[in-house]
């Protein structure tokens, strides 16, 4: 990951729900604040998209309990922790209110944090976020029910151990994960419904999130846009997995993500998508 120069980069732990929890701050402006898919770490995720977004905002990407740098706790992941967790960091850094970008696990975790401290969310990306167990196939859940590490992918595996070369440290992030997945439960529409955005949703045409769950999200949630990019499961943000020997800064949805963020919501040039 490209690094800003040293005026507009810093890096730390901050004591955060009994974590020391890694964060990374790039970039001046507004605060945006990355939240990681499982399994992953902030550059996994987030590495190629960074530099582009911190041109115009305050970058603020953490690592969630267990995962890379932030320290574990006795006790099993849940997406509504994470959502404390984020809220807590928040609160060290002296943030009162912030947008946030949550990929996949980290996507289910922004749901979380904008039903429970909605005071401290601005706009809200979900990027191939998990709402209902629904929103994938159902070959989904028999894979997780079969998980090991040794069908992690070695990207991810390889990313983890550089920054903490603990192979005890992945394993046990790995096997809570999978247990988190395993015991997904649905958030209730109405909850859903109390999520006032705005907020964009984005997948790709071949996620493993379905766009029939987009498109419900983007049904249940008010003042929404959706978008459906050409790519498997986070490639539009360029998540280290999906990369190949044809990989372009090109086709990550930065300008996407700028629109969004720039865009006046009083007035959405947007229709909502709303049942007959």
């Amino acid at each position: 990951m490209s690094v800003p120069d040293s005026t507009s980069f810093h890096r730390g732990y901050a004591p955060v729900n009994g974590l020391e929890m890694y964060y990374e701050v790039h970039g001046a402006g507004k605060p945006l604040v990355l939240l990681h898919g499982g399994g992953s770490t902030i550059n996994t995720t987030f590495g190629k998209i960074i530099p582009l977004l911190a041109r115009n905002h305050q970058v603020i990407a953490v690592e969630l309990q267990a995962h890379g740098r932030t320290s574990d706790r006795d006790a099993e992941l849940s997406f509504e922790q994470d959502a404390a967790d984020v809220a807590g960091l928040l609160r060290v850094l002296k943030i009162e209110k912030a947008d946030f970008l949550g990929f996949s696990n980290g996507g289910t975790t922004l749901i979380h944090l904008a039903l429970e401290y909605p005071d401290l969310v601005d706009k809200i990306i979900l990027a191939s976020a998990l709402a209902k167990r629904s929103g994938v196939p159902a070959f989904f859940w028999d894979f997780m029910e079969q998980a090991k590490l040794e069908n992690m992918p070695p990207q991810l595996k390889e990313a983890f151990l550089a920054v903490n070369p603990d192979p005890k440290a992945l394993e046990i992030m790995h096997d809570k994960d999978a247990r988190r997945m395993r015991e997904f439960r649905d958030i209730p529409d109405d909850r859903l419904r109390s999520i006032k955005g705005p907020v964009l949703i984005v997948i790709g045409d071949r996620d493993i999130i379905t766009p029939e769950h987009a498109l419900e999200l983007h049904r249940l949630l008010a003042n929404t846009s959706l978008a459906i990019i050409p790519g498997q499961h986070g490639e539009y943000l360029g998540e280290i997995t999906t990369l190949d020997e044809n990989y372009s800064d090109e086709y990550l949805i930065v300008p996407i993500i700028e629109k969004f963020l720039n865009r006046s919501w009083q007035t959405s040039s947007l229709l909502p998508i709303r049942p007959v």
